[in-house]
């Protein structure tokens, strides 16, 4: 039996990249899932049927409240259930901190942080009456700081501690809550780096990864999945990086 058969999993910003790698892992671990994300994602459902998994897509800005809760219903209606929740949709608007616009400031912590806090909040309006449930953000390592980008650092430091507010709170619930942070992962937007300068840009990144390469998606789908199965009920509260030693 494979280790989330039966259950129903959320995952946003799932229509490519990090959270479509997320999304297939979920599947592939015999979870429904549910992708969410501003931009269609008929393809990354198609994906996953293709290997045999049950999926549906939803376009939602997480920004937005009422959006969010319409999303939930739709989950409601299609699935019956939520068990785990994978907050992944994130953006960023990167410049030094002294000449940031003020727009770039909030639109990156409404998605990042104040959208999280959304679904998080009606992910456990399900979860508590039936006392079990899985809440996995995506941070970054950067909420421990990075040169240009305070609006970014500051939502996913964010996201930590709402992560383990979130921990505390529903512990006795059955509801565990961890982060994970990756590190430079394989994606359409990265892999632009290889034509940066002939590759320059991406031979500097790989030189900060003590294991000398880049993560690939499933890498963390792989720790999602993990933290997602009853194998890991009894770690919540946690932050874990992904990120081949980058992340210290």
């Amino acid at each position: 039996m494979k280790r989330l058969e039966g259950k129903v999993a959320l995952v946003t910003g799932a229509a490519r990249g990090l959270g479509k790698g997320i999304a297939l892992k979920l599947a592939q671990e015999g979870a429904k899932v549910v992708i969410a994300d501003m931009a269609e994602a008929d393809a990354a459902v198609a994906e996953i049927e293709a290997i045999g998994g049950e999926a549906a897509s939803y376009q939602v800005n997480i920004s937005k409240q009422e959006e969010v809760k319409a999303l939930f219903q739709f989950v409601i209606d299609r699935f019956g259930t939520l068990d785990i929740m994978v907050n992944n949709a994130g953006i960023n608007r990167d410049g030094m901190l002294h000449k940031m616009p003020v727009e770039n400031w909030d639109l990156v912590i409404s998605i990042n942080l104040t959208g999280t806090f959304y679904c998080t909040q009606e992910a456990l309006q399900i979860m508590r009456p039936k006392n079990y449930g899985r809440i996995i953000n995506i941070s970054s390592g950067s909420w421990l700081g990075n040169i240009g980008q305070a609006n970014y650092a500051a939502s996913k430091a964010g996201v930590v501690g709402l992560t383990k507010t979130a921990a505390r709170e529903n512990a006795k619930k059955g509801i565990t809550c961890n982060a994970i942070c990756p590190g430079f992962i394989e994606t359409d937007m990265t892999l632009k780096l290889k034509t940066v300068n002939d590759g320059a840009a991406w031979d500097s990144m790989m030189q900060r990864i003590p294991m000398g390469y880049a993560g690939k998606p499933s890498d963390v789908g792989n720790m999602v999945a993990f933290l997602a199965s009853d194998e890991a009920a009894y770690i919540t509260s946690e932050v874990i990086n992904v990120g081949g030693g980058m992340i210290v």
